[in-house]
């Protein structure tokens, strides 16, 4: 799947894919149970709850995201919890979502009980369903390439479908597509692709491979056509689903930005509900990373415009994560514009308070960090911020970031409550920061 990218440095509570006990997505911690999944993580919980100190509940994260940064790529790590946008890629041993292992290894040292491929013609599909069988036939395709494969590619036309979703068959049709001619391959892209199945093939655990080596060996314009006139009408459920998502990220890596087009369409009018999805949320983050200038422009004020819900999800805060990491001014303070006046609830939340430290360590934004910092200390909220597991970061983060008369402004806020901090571990903590100045 997707290559994986290196992971930013953790924060305490990590980042989707970091080393934190949390998960490699999109904010799940580690409470939710990941299973990876190529190229897009697969968390299988979703926000486990109950603070139990911001500590822990960091390490409980898990990886996006990011399959690759990427994927599988631990899946990404980037940032907080968006670090693993890289590469939430896990699901199968290979990143490249579906089985893995190959069952059809032609290289396996066997006695064959066939000699010839005239010997299998008018069985073709039921020789590639066998294991031996399926490692003869790419054995003679390695052999004698475009011309073993013209023996017995009018079978596998008919049955394409049925061969690409099989547990060894599909393992001969990756051969076949590594081998054949480019018209061979015409001929095979067209006929998977006229019955309309190709998206239903995408999302079998064995057909997503097949169908990932199909968009790898794409060499021209009419056949990389083909492919997104038989992909684009089921994008948004390839891109939910544990199989499918592989493939949308192939696109991405194989077929470029332009050509992706029909995804950010997609991405774009169903950001929400891409985003706060187990593999949408690193999909998502994997579209920022190829897309064009306009197309970031435009999928980054999609994200902006929902950042209010998603980053109090326990998918789409990632995706927010990741937005500010792009270093972006104009990017991260139209998330902060929409976030303006709720800062102080958000800190108390799981995800969102990820998502406040965020906006406070950006740089190049620093009135914007101040207006923060003031409406946080100047909240009714304040004293449950000091005691909350999640919140308590919030103002330790506060303290840190400030300077001059702004912290002071924040050690005076706190003062009131010094008594009560000295008796709890999150106090102390706090404590900590204001003597360390």
């Amino acid at each position: 799947a997707a290559a994986a990218a290196a992971a930013a440095t953790s924060s305490h509570r990590g980042g989707p894919g970091m080393a934190h006990d949390r998960e490699d997505h999109g904010g799940l911690r580690r409470g939710h149970n990941h299973h990876h999944h190529g190229s897009n993580g697969d968390l299988r919980g979703a926000g486990d709850g109950g603070p139990r100190g911001r500590r822990d509940r960091h390490r409980q994260h898990m990886g996006r995201g990011g399959h690759d940064r990427d994927h599988h790529h631990h899946h990404h790590s980037e940032g907080h919890h968006g670090r693993d946008r890289r590469r939430n890629d896990h699901h199968s041993r290979d990143h490249r979502g579906g089985d893995s292992g190959d069952p059809g290894d032609s290289s396996a040292p066997y006695t064959y009980k066939y000699s010839n491929l005239d010997e299998v013609v008018g069985q073709v599909l039921s020789v590639a369903q066998d294991q031996n069988g399926c490692r003869f036939l790419q054995r003679k395709f390695d052999e004698g390439g475009a011309g073993a494969v013209a023996v017995v590619l009018p079978e596998v036309l008919d049955n394409i479908v049925e061969l690409m979703v099989d547990p060894f068959g599909n393992y001969l049709i990756q051969k076949l597509l590594d081998r054949c001619s480019e018209q061979q391959r015409l001929e095979v892209l067209k006929r998977g692709a006229e019955r309309g199945e190709l998206v239903n093939v995408a999302l079998n655990t064995h057909g997503t491979r097949a169908v990932q080596k199909l968009i790898e060996t794409l060499s021209s314009r009419e056949q990389r056509q083909i492919v997104i006139e038989a992909l684009q009408g089921g994008v948004v459920s390839l891109i939910k689903d544990l199989n499918g998502n592989h493939v949308v990220q192939r696109c991405l890596q194989r077929l470029g930005p332009t050509d992706s087009e029909f995804i950010y369409q997609a991405a774009g009018q169903h950001c929400c509900e891409v985003a706060t999805h187990r593999h949408g949320c690193c999909v998502l983050q994997r579209c920022i990373d190829f897309a064009t200038p306009a197309q970031r422009k435009e999928l980054v004020d999609h994200i902006a415009s929902h950042a209010l819900a998603l980053s109090q999800d326990a998918f789409g805060n990632y995706v927010v994560q990741y937005v500010l990491e792009l270093g972006q001014v104009e990017a991260s303070q139209a998330i902060i514009n929409n976030l303006s006046g709720r800062f102080a609830e958000l800190s108390l939340q799981k995800f969102s308070s990820n998502v406040v430290e965020k906006c406070l360590k950006l740089g190049g934004v620093d009135a914007a960090r101040e207006d923060i910092i003031r409406e946080v200390i100047s909240s009714p909220l304040l004293p449950r911020l000091l005691q909350d597991g999640y919140g308590n970061y919030v103002v330790q983060s506060s303290l840190s970031v400030s300077t001059g008369a702004l912290h002071e402004a924040v050690v005076e806020a706190v003062r009131p409550h010094l008594a009560t901090l000295r008796g709890t571990p999150h106090g102390k903590r706090i404590l900590q920061r204001i003597s360390a100045r």
